[in-house]
């Protein structure tokens, strides 16, 4: 399949117009010459031996790329030995272009390379991947005009035996132009996330269910930006506080307009291309996938991530991403995300990085089902959510299981009532 996907895009990008250089993924065609020159920024050892790799210090920055443009950088490789836990969470990558002060990549590295719970695991997709052992990869086109910029920072208390990386770049004319968007990305957690109530026995009681947000008010945030780009991405890492499926909440794009969301959704999984709450395993694709799959209960780790490679979300002035945490913002689960767009520069200031200890992976009190003591409650009564005069809703495409009435079939959720065998005469 793998191939399959490689031979059809070169066929599309052989048959394609020119693309330039700020479209997200720029095109080779492999039948003709390239304008640019290649040029790799590497740890190689300089003396020609075999130290190819740099020790990270405590508290110390590593430059791994600067140099002039115009140009662009097409492929970042990067893998650390460090033996401290968590290290992907405790070393700050950045970026910075056309000698800019304020960088436009501030992140933890693993975040940035979709490992947003601090620890390894190989993944694919058309951007990011990760492969064996421990080799992150990032595909993201990045142009520049007059220079690029590219650090490490270890904010850990113990120094990085090795650092490794390759950054390949292109030099050239034709590599950044007047037209050229800039990359960004961007870090933030909410940890926990914020609630109106934890007294409530599943995701679908009526007291949640019936609640409107219309407006997006208190939801989870993964990106703002002013100017002029778009929207490309997002990977996500959740820490579940409480039983049940942590993704009923919506996704809310707000376009130019930070009042009203111009795009609404159905569902987390929805918006991942997932559904019924991704089911029973893990899965990854090119642009949508969910690398770490947790079961549905306090304490359980997932990983999801989408891409808009198809359709990139335009916006000329303003765009806030948001999601639900849970309907109407009623779970506590822990948020950690990586946002990515493009855009023209200046860049509205980015949220200051958490410090290092609020950003490692916890699990929190925070009250609800499966963390904290409960009241011995029967469960509600199911209220229906529509009119009585609207039609019944329709039978879902796959069978649930018995005993569930949401999506994800997790037995926390409220029962139904099952039919009873009749008596016997």
């Amino acid at each position: 399949m793998k191939k399959l996907f490689l031979l059809t895009t070169l066929a599309l990008f052989a048959t394609a117009p020119r693309c330039r250089a700020q479209e997200l993924r720029p095109g080779v065609d492999l039948t003709r010459p390239q304008n640019y020159t290649l040029h790799r920024a590497s740890s190689t050892d300089p003396l020609g031996g075999n130290a190819d790799s740099r020790a990270l210090p405590s508290s110390a920055t590593l430059t791994l790329l600067d140099v002039d443009g115009p140009g662009l950088v097409s492929h970042i490789w990067l893998t650390i030995n460090d033996r401290e836990k968590y290290h992907l969470k405790r070393m700050v990558l950045r970026m910075y272009w056309d000698n800019e002060s304020a960088p436009s990549v501030e992140t933890p590295v693993g975040d940035f390379f979709g490992l947003n719970l601090g620890d390894y695991h190989n993944w694919e997709s058309a951007v990011l991947s990760v492969g064996n052992d421990r080799g992150m990869n990032c595909f993201f086109p990045m142009p520049f005009r007059k220079h690029a910029r590219i650090t490490l920072t270890n904010e850990g208390k113990v120094a990085a035996q090795n650092v490794y990386f390759n950054i390949d770049y292109r030099t050239g004319a034709k590599t950044a132009d007047n037209d050229s968007l800039y990359f960004h990305a961007q870090y933030r957690q909410a940890a926990p996330n914020p609630t109106w109530t934890t007294d409530w026995y599943a995701n679908n009681d009526p007291t949640i269910d019936n609640r409107p947000n219309k407006d997006g008010k208190d939801n989870y945030v993964f990106a703002e930006a002013k100017g002029r780009g778009h929207y490309v991405g997002l990977t996500l890492g959740v820490i579940q506080n409480q039983d049940g499926w942590w993704g009923e909440g919506d996704d809310m794009f707000f376009i130019d307009d930070p009042n009203t969301p111009a795009i609404v959704g159905t569902g987390a999984e929805d918006y991942i291309l997932g559904a019924w709450g991704f089911g029973p395993s893990r899965f990854f694709y090119q642009s949508y996938g969910a690398p770490i799959k947790g079961d549905e209960l306090a304490g359980s780790r997932s990983i999801v991530y989408r891409f808009h490679l198809d359709s990139p979300v335009p916006f000329t002035k303003y765009f806030r991403g948001t999601l639900e945490h849970g309907h109407a913002n009623h779970r506590t689960d822990s948020y950690y995300s990586e946002s990515y767009w493009y855009q023209a520069e200046p860049h509205a200031p980015f949220p200051a990085l958490p410090p290092v200890e609020a950003r490692l992976p916890a699990i929190f009190a925070t009250g609800g089902p499966g963390n904290g003591p409960q009241r011995n409650v029967a469960p509600p009564s199911a209220v229906p959510s529509i009119a009585p005069s609207a039609a019944p809703p329709a039978a879902p495409s796959v069978s649930m299981p018995p005993g569930a009435n949401t999506r994800t079939g997790d037995q926390t959720t409220t029962p139904t009532k099952q039919p009873q065998p009749a008596s016997p005469r």
